[in-house]
């Protein structure tokens, strides 16, 4: 086992086979809850944790998992550009969404954080939390956040909104594809979209653009909350 760890190819391995036996059960089962991104993530610090390995010998391997994040994020702009004529016809409308679900996504966590008394450093590594991750570290690197609160937000931000955006669509009734994809991909960024392809390219193109314009308007807008939220915690 420390030969096997040891090898740079140890952390890729073990995400990979976490990933496929977690997307196994999902496409088995159906259930939401059972998001492949979860069940990886759970049995990857099982597995750590039986054999006692130690996380910075995974990430030797798990890191370079991480290289791909960006170029995953462009990708993303293949079923856009299928449905450019669609984003055209409904530009302004697409842009206004973005902007007020950003807008509130942010504001909901300072007003809760300031709710339930959580320190500055959390509510700054939270701000960014409804942005694809290597947006999110670079704010919170700006702002002087905790990055390990950020990515475990990110994921969880996407997990839930995966899970519980196609149900309260159904609750609202919100049937729109361009509204549908739009809500997905800037609440719960790329996990978010993964679900909005399952459910039609229209929802996915529509969610792989609000990825990257959520996130460059968090990028405008998270500082801006924390000089506000800096001025009122003085």
């Amino acid at each position: 086992m420390e030969i096997l760890s040891e090898n740079i190819l140890f952390g890729v391995i073990i995400s990979l086979i976490a990933f496929e036996i977690g997307l196994f059960i999902y496409k088995k089962t159906k259930f939401p809850l059972f998001n492949p991104l979860l069940i990886a993530i759970a049995l990857v610090i099982s597995f750590l944790l039986i054999f006692n390995i130690d996380v910075d010998v995974y990430n030797k391997g798990g890191d370079f998992i991480n290289m791909f994040l960006g170029p995953a994020t462009v990708v993303l702009a293949v079923p856009l550009y299928k449905q450019l004529q669609l984003l055209k016809k409904h530009l302004v409308p697409i842009i206004l969404g973005i902007l007020f679900g950003s807008t509130i996504g942010i504001s909901s966590i300072i007003l809760l954080s300031n709710i339930f008394g959580l320190e500055k450093i959390l509510t700054i590594s939270l701000l960014s939390k409804s942005v694809t991750t290597p947006i999110g570290i670079e704010i919170t690197n700006q702002l002087g956040g905790l990055v390990p609160v950020t990515v475990l937000a990110i994921i969880l931000s996407g997990i839930i909104g995966a899970i519980i955006g196609p149900i309260l669509c159904k609750i609202f009734k919100i049937t729109d594809k361009v509204a549908v994809g739009v809500a997905l991909g800037t609440s719960s960024h790329a996990l978010g979209t993964t679900k909005a392809l399952e459910m039609g390219e229209t929802e996915g193109a529509m969610s792989s653009l609000s990825i990257g314009i959520a996130g460059i308007m968090t990028v405008f807008l998270a500082p801006a909350c924390y000089a506000l939220l800096s001025i009122f915690t003085k």
